[in-house]
């Protein structure tokens, strides 16, 4: 499949990444930072990283930033006071962290990250290896014209994104953008923190049916976990699923998203990453710059996840592609 495409969750796939490498570094160990562990996307890129570290046999330690920014800026003095062989930045802006990312270049450690920032792919700010991720411009996108093709040039969209992350911003930009282009209307840009949904959700979600009725068509936004808590306020006000705003996420495909989907409880499609695949994505490429060798360069695709994928996908709570993603690392790793 092409870097940027996005498919079917259920499809299979042939391995589109790396198949040469060095063999993987004998007895390190390495420590995940992730910025906050009930966010359902950097949860499973965690579990991934430790699957993966698992097989190539290095030791693995998480580190869990609890959801603000000084707790992601005590993890990373942790790790850097463990002395690891690599660090892993899992789901935090490579800005916000700046003076802390300094000092672990500075104490030579090698980092990769799962979405620090708007670059992806090799020699990402902040003195990262490699920034790991989809397009997230292209998942923006699917995102966006699946919500033209459902409802038409008459879609009242609102968005909900989080100006506390640059690529959340260029996301939501993007969504609004692609949405314009084909005619529909973009009722409202929120800017809520994610870290906050759960007290802001209900809220807004009452606020924004009072404002605009049944004009509001679509809800879109950069994350699952806004509609973990939009739901419950549409149910109050006596809405079904079906005759409220289609929700859909320029996301990670959370679990919580999964079974709304395909329950039809409050959210219609998500367009998911393949977190697993990434986790070990992040190893390979950590197992390359412990090595001193060069960054893969590879860019995983999305998939646009719907009730009808699901139902192809049986009892599965994430998308991980139908492609041999662990067979190719391992006969790199021990080659």
């Amino acid at each position: 499949m092409l870097a940027g495409a996005a498919a079917p969750a259920f499809a299979e796939t042939p391995w589109d990444g790396p198949t040469t490498g060095p063999a993987g570094a004998p007895d390190k160990t390495i420590v995940v930072v992730a910025a906050d562990l009930k966010n359902g996307g950097i949860l499973g890129v965690s579990k991934g990283v430790e699957e993966a570290a698992n097989q190539i046999g290095w030791n693995i330690r998480v580190l869990d930033g609890a959801c603000s920014i000084q707790g992601r800026t005590a993890a990373l003095g942790q790790a850097l006071a463990l002395q690891p062989d690599g660090i892993v930045i899992n789901g935090f802006d490579a800005v916000e962290q700046q003076a802390a990312l300094e000092g672990v270049a500075a104490a030579k450690i090698p980092m990769v990250a799962w979405h620090s920032g708007p670059k992806i792919g090799c020699d990402a700010p902040g003195g990262i290896f490699a920034n790991v991720s989809t397009d997230a411009m292209t998942v923006s996108e699917v995102a966006a014209n699946w919500a033209i093709e459902d409802g038409g040039k008459d879609i009242g969209a609102v968005i909900f994104t989080d100006s506390t992350y640059q690529i959340a911003i260029d996301k939501a930009n993007r969504i609004k953008e692609t949405i314009e282009a084909a005619g529909g209307k973009v009722l409202e840009y929120v800017d809520t923190p994610i870290a906050d949904t759960s007290s802001r959700m209900g809220p807004l979600t009452t606020s924004l049916l009072q404002k605009y009725g049944d004009s509001w068509t679509h809800a879109l936004a950069i994350n699952d976990l806004y509609f973990d808590f939009m739901g419950p306020a549409l149910a109050a006000a006596g809405i079904s699923s079906e005759d409220g705003p289609q929700a859909g996420s320029a996301g990670d495909g959370s679990e919580a998203a999964f079974w709304r989907i395909r329950n039809g409880a409050y959210q219609t499609i998500t367009v998911a990453e393949p977190l697993n695949l990434q986790g070990w994505q992040l190893v390979d490429e950590l197992n390359r710059a412990i090595q001193g060798e060069a960054c893969s360069g590879y860019i995983t695709s999305p998939a646009l996840v719907t009730k009808e994928g699901l139902e192809k996908m049986g009892d599965s709570t994430a998308f991980d592609p139908d492609s041999p993603y662990r067979q190719a690392y391992s006969a790199i790793w021990k080659k």
